[in-house]
């Protein structure tokens, strides 16, 4: 049966999912101060994710395997071997060959990483294309089709005076394995919660099945908090077949869910199931994970 709604009535259930998933899934708490925070996701299948951390000092855990699945939440920290990154902020599988993955540090290098039992060991690493002054990247995410790649990400903006500015180019790999990014496009966006001064306007993003893109926002005073944050779905990226990428953002972007007291930091659509899979950055207060009906 097709269901078709009008736009009112379709705003009242997209309001009526978010409330829902917030009353019916609880945030789990999977660390407990400021180096184990989830700055990124990447789902592996089976309820385990990859998660990464925004730490700096050498020797501080930049990856780790998180079994969501199970009841409690575990957390493994996985070695990595290679040139060390400093701030990783997201992460994201490549289609079509697994257990490889690139992570993306704030200043905008990529890394291509091979994901072998507990170890994570670096095959190339490049910085992003176009690079903007004052940019601070904590999202990223790729977009398949018939064997054509396109990435988004995007600087995460501030506050009122800086909105965020969404970055989108054709993605192919050298024979060695490194990344190759096409001919970049650019949009601005402003999150339409939260409002504060110090809002993040995207703090990480997914793409559904379909095309839609949804974005986290977040803003935090301090690593203490409080913190607050939201997913919104805010608009749509095609790739053709012959590897053009069009973004469209949404007038108004949709609200799907919020969260105070929580930073949002990783969005994930999960395959197959319509859900996203949530991940805060908590500083002090460690992370939380959970999942909401936002994918289908």
């Amino acid at each position: 049966m097709k269901l078709t709604l009008g736009c009112a009535a379709a705003g009242a259930l997209v309001a009526l999912l978010a409330t829902t998933a917030q009353a019916a899934d609880p945030w789990r708490q999977v660390g407990t101060d400021a180096r184990t925070g989830v700055s990124g996701l990447a789902d592996e299948g089976a309820g385990t994710a990859l998660v990464v951390h925004d730490n700096k000092r050498s020797g501080q855990p930049r990856l780790s395997r998180l079994s969501y699945g199970t009841e409690p939440v575990t957390v493994t920290p996985l070695a990595w071997e290679g040139a060390e990154p400093v701030d990783l902020e997201a992460i994201e599988a490549i289609p079509g060959t697994p257990g490889e993955y690139l992570a993306v540090a704030a200043r905008g290098i990529v890394y291509r990483v091979r994901i072998t039992g507990t170890t994570a060991k670096v095959v190339e690493y490049t910085p992003l294309p176009a690079i903007g002054a004052g940019d601070d990247y904590e999202s990223f995410a790729l977009v398949a089709r018939d064997g054509r790649f396109a990435a988004l990400w995007a600087d995460r903006g501030e506050g009122a005076d800086r909105p965020a500015t969404l970055y989108a180019a054709p993605l192919t790999f050298a024979a060695w394995g490194e990344p190759k990014f096409g001919a970049v496009t650019r949009r601005a966006y402003t999150s339409p919660y939260p409002r504060s001064d110090g809002t993040r306007h995207i703090s990480d993003l997914t793409v559904t099945d379909s095309g839609r893109i949804l974005a986290g926002s977040a803003s935090d005073a301090g690593d203490d908090g409080p913190f607050d944050s939201a997913v919104s779905a805010i608009g749509q990226v095609s790739l053709s077949a012959t590897g053009r990428v069009r973004v469209a953002l949404a007038p108004t972007p949709t609200v799907l869910g919020t969260f105070p007291g929580y930073k949002v930091e990783a969005v994930e659509c999960l395959p197959g199931t319509g859900d996203a899979l949530l991940g805060t950055d908590d500083e002090n207060h460690g992370g939380h994970v959970r999942t909401a009906p936002y994918c289908a």
